[in-house]
């Protein structure tokens, strides 16, 4: 059973940035195609950013390109997701993932292709 537990989040204002973690127990992150999501009050979960399996290509949302980057680190085991420029509208709780059994450099933006979840973590930028 893999278990995700992501941190980093808090209170920024517009402009500054952040880094979130996400550790990974029970299995190595290196054989999943793990990804970013948030959910904003009142909306569905998006897709932010990812990583896939293998090549370890990464890939962003159109609104977060250029400004947010992932990453993992394999003896830690922990992927991250480095935030800046932030603005408002990027508030919201941002969640980890983790595809069990990806395909080869597959990339996964759809929630329902994720097998795991981590509980989620706050983000509010002030204007």
């Amino acid at each position: 059973q893999v278990q995700l537990a992501e941190s980093g989040g808090g209170l920024v204002q517009a402009g500054g940035s952040l880094r979130l973690s996400c550790a990974a127990s029970g299995h190595t992150f290196s054989s999943y195609a793990m990804g970013w999501f948030r959910q904003a009050p009142g909306k569905e979960r998006e897709f932010v950013a990812g990583i896939s399996w293998g090549a370890g290509n990464r890939y962003y949302a159109g609104s977060v390109k250029g400004r947010f980057t992932c990453s993992g680190d394999n003896d830690k085991n922990t992927v991250y997701l480095q935030m800046n420029s932030l603005r408002p509208e990027d508030t919201a709780v941002y969640y980890c993932a983790a595809v069990a059994r990806p395909n080869y450099s597959a990339y996964y933006t759809q929630t329902q292709s994720y097998d795991y979840w981590g509980q989620g973590t706050q983000v509010t930028v002030s204007s």
